[in-house]
């Protein structure tokens, strides 16, 4: 019997020891590791949010998950500095709610059973959430108050645009990309394009996009061309279904679109509330942008190292 037990223990010890062997740091960032098994975990949860990073090789993926996991250390460690004790419930349930309508589930114990059989940990996705909406306010409270839209200049735009006779909402996703060198724009324009015609829009948007959108594939959703300025409504209404367009100058880069889709809508507008959703639209995208650079300057000032 005595035998018995430290055959079982040996046995054991055996097993924890080929365990931890198969762990490999593959980063480390200021006083935190990344393991080939984090990289191994996060491409679950990238493929469970965008399937269609399936697609690209096992290089790609694993360097987008290394980025996702690079960016979300750098992240919590700014959240945790400046929150003690934070948690957005609302922010939590709206994000679920929309994964569960992705994922076709009507309730949280499917979701659950979901993940369950994507090997995906239920609380790390949470914890994800969290951290996303904790990031949303920090940028919110920090650059809230440099946010700058002239009402009167948007009102303007809205009745000279309402004025028109047809109206129409575009469904549309993007990639948004830096370039140090102008001169290397078009080479890298046609890099992209023939890597969507290769793989896809949503494979592309892995790979080359910095935007928050990333995540879920570049996806933005229909927007009313209320909410787009003047020129970007010339060049999509120019487009067919489909269509992708020119890289277009933008604060924080060069954004390509993507046209998945567009309708006419409705006549009877209602100027107050259109107004308001013009607001919030430019509201968000100037604080998107905050967002972007307030990470690339911490990023910056952290020591990342390969192994």
């Amino acid at each position: 019997m005595f035998k018995l037990k430290i055959l079982i223990i040996s046995i054991l010890v055996l097993s924890i020891n080929n365990s931890f062997s198969n762990i490999k740091i593959k980063y480390k960032i200021q006083n935190e590791i990344i393991t080939n098994i984090d990289i191994e975990e996060e491409k679950k949860y990238l493929i469970f949010l965008n399937p269609n990073l399936k697609n690209l090789t096992t290089e790609q993926i694993t360097k987008i998950s290394e980025n996702s996991l690079i960016r979300e250390i750098i992240k919590k460690r700014e959240l945790k500095r400046i929150f003690k004790d934070f948690e957005d419930k609302k922010f939590i349930d709206k994000v679920k709610l929309n994964l569960f309508k992705f994922k076709g589930v009507s309730n949280e114990n499917e979701f659950k059973k979901i993940l369950f059989s994507e090997d995906i940990n239920y609380e790390r996705v949470i914890d994800k959430i969290k951290y996303e909406g904790m990031w949303n306010e920090l940028i919110f409270r920090k650059y809230i108050n440099s946010v700058r839209i002239n009402e009167k200049n948007l009102k303007l735009k809205l009745t000279n645009k309402i004025s028109n006779s047809k109206k129409f909402e575009y469904n549309l996703s993007e990639i948004l990309f830096e370039i140090k060198d102008t001169n290397d724009l078009n080479k890298l324009y046609k890099e992209i394009l023939d890597y969507i015609n290769i793989n896809s829009f949503d494979a592309a948007v892995s790979k080359y996009s910095i935007s928050n959108s990333s995540l879920s594939g570049g996806k933005l959703g229909w927007i009313k061309e209320t909410l787009l300025s003047e020129s970007l409504v010339k060049i999509l209404s120019s487009l067919k279904n489909e269509s992708i367009t020119k890289p277009i100058k933008y604060p924080n880069g060069y954004l390509v679109l993507k046209i998945n889709n567009k309708r006419e809508i409705r006549q009877n507008i209602d100027l107050e509330k259109e107004l308001q959703e013009m607001i919030k639209f430019e509201q968000n995208k100037q604080l998107n942008q905050f967002s972007l650079l307030f990470y690339k300057k911490l990023k910056q000032n952290i020591e990342i190292n390969e192994y």
